[in-house]
């Protein structure tokens, strides 16, 4: 740059310009912070690109506008040269998306008020093909950290239009977005091979083939390689917290080997849930082997046992999940093929199992307690 950017006459006189959207952003924040100021960031975002492809000011550009905004509103964050980078990178993410479909300025930015479970039934690839319409009023509904966190690890915007829709109607903090992001939920959501359509109603059969994964993700566990379902499910328990966020929005846990009493005999379900979107109970049952079709009949016994035993006319009908350690995906079908009742089988993954022969070499809970006892 051979002279100072700040006397170059275009610059100057869009910096002015500039100064002013600020000032009116900071008068409309009090009212709708949030849409407001990404809506700025948008056009500010939009600017920059244009700029910096038109104008000869330099790599030095970003640096001094930063200078120059902060020197103005010392009181207003988000004028960093990092932020500043990060919104021209969210403008570029998205815009080739949108603008060839409509100015951001001509969207109704009133849709971000529609109730978020309004297109909780679109997959992924319907919710693309209406996001010339949607796209810009969503982005405007989360936060710009949440915003960020979603261009920084998502590789299109199909995937990052997914997580946009998931933290609008789930409600995600940006951590548990994060986590969401990094177990790859994306590429798991819905994926799991049910019976649903043909046992389920239709409103039903979509928000709950919607609500499993395929693999869940338990990398929270750290296991042997050979562990049983009692490890496995004992494991969960302890970690109820880890296990809950992993199933999703809507699981409120009811207990492990839940019993039931039929006709004098005693059976005991791996985990009872309740879903209090789907408004019905969920049984669980865990096999640390690979699927077998028997699985499915007693999946299906105790779900048929939940419904007379503990469904109230209130509920919707109970759903069975069947969680594996690997499946044929046809055997799978096949053994569902015939169950009357709405089963979904899915895999688990862990990545961390705990060597086999550091096993033998931990103590269990009763050596402890009894070192513990002779040491009083």
């Amino acid at each position: 740059m051979k002279y100072p950017l700040t006397k170059d006459k275009d610059y100057s006189a869009w910096l002015k310009e500039l100064k002013n959207k600020v000032r009116l952003v900071q008068i409309k924040a009090a009212v709708k912070v949030n849409t407001e100021l990404l809506l700025f960031y948008w056009e500010l975002g939009r600017d920059i690109a244009d700029k910096q492809k038109g104008a000869r000011w330099g790599e030095g550009f970003l640096k001094q506008l930063s200078l120059d905004l902060m020197a103005e509103f010392p009181d207003m964050k988000g004028f960093s040269k990092r932020n500043l980078e990060l919104i021209r990178q969210w403008y570029s993410f998205w815009h080739k998306e949108i603008i060839a479909k409509q100015p951001v300025s001509q969207l109704e930015i009133e849709k971000s008020q529609q109730p978020a479970d309004q297109n909780s039934q679109q997959t992924p690839l319907q919710a693309k093909k209406s996001f010339g319409q949607q796209a810009v009023a969503q982005l405007m509904q989360i936060p710009w950290g949440h915003n960020i966190v979603i261009i920084s690890n998502c590789k299109n915007p199909e995937e990052a239009f997914f997580y946009i829709q998931k933290t609008i109607q789930n409600n995600w903090s940006r951590s548990v977005l994060t986590h969401h992001i990094e177990s790859n939920l994306f590429k798991r959501d819905g994926k799991s091979i049910t019976n649903f359509e043909v046992t389920l109603p239709t409103p039903q059969s979509d928000l709950a083939r919607e609500t499993l994964k395929d693999p869940y993700n338990f990398d929270f566990l750290t296991l042997t390689e050979k562990h049983n379902e009692k490890e496995l499910e004992d494991a969960l328990v302890n970690h109820v917290t880890r296990f809950l966020l992993e199933l999703g929005a809507g699981f409120s846990y009811i207990g492990q080997q839940y019993r039931l009493e039929v006709s004098g005999d005693e059976f005991y379900i791996d985990l009872l849930f309740y879903h209090v979107k789907l408004h019905c109970y969920v049984v669980v049952e865990l096999k640390s082997v690979k699927f077998k079709p028997e699985f499915a009949g007693k999946l299906n016994f105790y779900v048929s046992a939940v419904d007379e035993i503990l469904k109230s006319e209130q509920d919707n009908a109970t759903i069975g999940i069947l969680i594996c350690k690997s499946k044929n995906d046809t055997v799978v079908e096949y053994a569902l093929k015939d169950v009357h009742k709405p089963i979904g089988v899915s895999e688990y993954i862990i990545t961390k199992n705990l060597p086999d022969e550091y096993k033998t070499s931990l103590p269990s809970i009763e050596e402890i307690e009894a070192e513990l006892s002779g040491g009083e």
